[in-house]
């Protein structure tokens, strides 16, 4: 890896972002950690960033030659306020990007495949990362992990697909390499851990690490639209559940080996990462 040049990481104290903050300062590169109250992170300079914040763009970019982008949680158009940025970000002197996008969102998609689709035109040297869906989700505060420990349920539209669960851990990896290494990947890379589960098997396993008896609820489409409409707005709760459903029909059962071939070791296996967290957060 390069050892010049500052790395923007907005998100810094989120699933990715921090991770990625982390590794590169302990790889001693000079990371400014761009969150909306600048909290402090350790190795990092912080920064005050808000995407609705345009105020808060031009010093965030101030000295920075690579950003690692995380687009505005919740956002059905990022587009509108992110291009806007890339374009005064390259002006500023960004010359490498990556954007955290998702496997469920092809090049010129919904959401941030319209981010996804002007990056190269944008900047010389980029990736696009597209993990599958996150390990993550089932700890901390996430709403699947909140329905397993107060009701030992996961409730998706899922039905019997199956998804390449990934650990944030090895995304914040390869975006790593992505951000640092010589060359850039410019293309993207689709992200997934070493095996496809569906829900029911992640219900299993939560089971058997954690002692604690978790089943898999099964909701229609509608039904999954209708409660997550009740917690976020409408357009970005029928896209959630449109990607359940998307799973359902098979769109996520596939597993890659792009962790193994950027970062040098294997994906964490969802027993591994579970074994790990059960003490903190399962």
């Amino acid at each position: 890896m390069s050892t010049t040049g500052t790395t923007l990481v907005i998100g810094a104290t989120g699933t990715t972002g921090s991770r990625v903050t982390a590794l590169l300062t302990e790889a001693g590169h000079h990371v400014k950690a761009a969150s909306r109250h600048a909290t402090p992170v350790p190795g990092a300079e912080p920064v005050p960033f808000d995407w609705h914040g345009p105020d808060t763009h031009a010093a965030a970019l101030d000295g920075v030659d690579r950003v690692y982008l995380v687009p505005p949680p919740g956002d059905p158009d990022p587009a509108a306020i992110m291009l806007p940025f890339l374009r005064q970000a390259r002006t500023a002197g960004v010359r490498r990007a990556v954007l955290l996008s998702s496997s469920a969102v092809p090049e010129g998609g919904p959401a941030v495949g319209a981010v996804h689709r002007a990056l190269p035109a944008l900047f010389d040297e980029w990736a696009v990362l597209r993990p599958s869906w996150f390990m993550q989700n089932f700890t901390g505060t996430h709403p699947h992990a909140v329905s397993i420990r107060e009701e030992g349920v996961i409730r998706t539209a899922t039905g019997s697909g199956r998804v390449g669960f990934i650990d944030a851990g090895d995304i914040a990896a390869v975006a790593a390499h992505a951000l640092t290494d010589a060359h850039a990947p410019d293309t993207d890379l689709v992200l997934t851990g070493p095996d496809a589960l569906g829900y029911d098997g992640i219900a299993a396993i939560i089971t058997e690490v954690t002692g604690r008896p978790v089943v898999h609820c099964r909701l229609s489409y509608e039904e999954m639209r209708d409660r997550l409409t009740a917690l976020m707005p409408p357009e970005f709760a029928t896209m959630l559940a449109g990607m359940d459903r998307a799973i359902a029909e098979g769109a996520e059962d596939r597993v890659t080996d792009t962790v193994q071939r950027i970062t040098g070791r294997a994906a964490r296996t969802f027993h591994a990462f579970l074994e790990e967290e059960m003490g903190c957060d399962s």
